[in-house]
């Protein structure tokens, strides 16, 4: 992964024509707990729904978006698994409630939100879809990564190889959760899966476990046949200077993680 002012741009062997980036929280105009650590102007906050100026929020996507082919196909994520095209923008300008998108058209931006939920880019290694998806613990132990490669496949063809990246999310050190959760899993998981899926999850206080998102989520990739997985190696929550983070401060920002194809 290569960092430049405000965007991380995935270190992964994608065709040349796949492009994508992840944004930090700098390099924008939102203050406050919006802004950078400390809470001084200059963040990107992406989100219109988390309290920031409007404004603010307005100035920051143009910013986005003069790094962008066309304008990114937002989400209202509900932590589930729909899966949206990114292909034909509504006309009407609804936003779509899904959790992932995909594109098979050059110049359509897939777009997930995060602040320490897992943003998963996805492609095939023949260049001809792209994929986004939001995958937080209920929408990750739900299938939303395999909804989405399912949907990708679909244009993709049977034949089709897939590569991963796992963005900035909240690291195994500091995902305290119940062991509800913990169980979520083990019973999600396949036979084959269960050891895999128990050592993803390292006890915490009592009661609770310390998950693995990142761990979690190369499980489900190999269930749905991408193995060739990179990223996944930032916390959101430790370090402020880079990322929002509401497990950390509750009131912030949101970052975005986008792929597309270039004409």
């Amino acid at each position: 992964m290569t960092t430049e002012p405000g965007w991380l741009v995935p270190d992964w062997p994608a065709p040349a024509r796949v492009r994508a980036l992840s944004t930090t929280r700098r390099g924008g105009v939102s203050g406050g707990p919006y802004g950078l650590a400390g809470g001084s102007p200059g963040g990107l906050n992406l989100g219109t729904h988390v309290g920031d100026d409007p404004a603010a929020v307005a100035a920051n996507r143009a910013r986005l978006a003069a790094r962008l082919p066309a304008a990114p196909a937002w989400l209202e994520q509900v932590h589930g698994c729909a899966v949206a095209t990114a292909d034909q923008p509504d006309a009407g300008g609804a936003v779509p409630r899904a959790d992932a998108s995909i594109a098979t058209a050059p110049g359509r931006v897939c777009a997930v939100m995060t602040a320490d939920c897992l943003p998963v880019l996805l492609c095939d290694r023949a260049g001809t879809v792209v994929g986004a998806a939001h995958a937080g613990w209920r929408g990750l132990c739900s299938g939303v990564i395999e909804a989405a490669l399912a949907r990708m496949g679909a244009q993709a063809g049977p034949q089709a190889q897939w590569l991963a990246w796992l963005g900035p999310a909240i690291g195994p050190q500091a995902f305290e959760v119940g062991a509800e959760v913990r169980q979520a899993f083990l019973d999600a998981a396949r036979p084959e899966e269960i050891a895999l899926v128990g050592a993803a999850f390292r006890p915490g206080a009592a009661g609770k476990y310390f998950a693995d998102l990142y761990a979690l989520a190369r499980t489900r990739l190999a269930r749905a046949g991408c193995t060739d997985v990179y990223g996944g190696d930032t916390c959101t929550v430790t370090d402020a200077q880079r990322f929002y983070s509401y497990r950390r401060d509750g009131v912030t920002g949101r970052m975005a993680s986008l792929a597309w194809l270039a004409g």
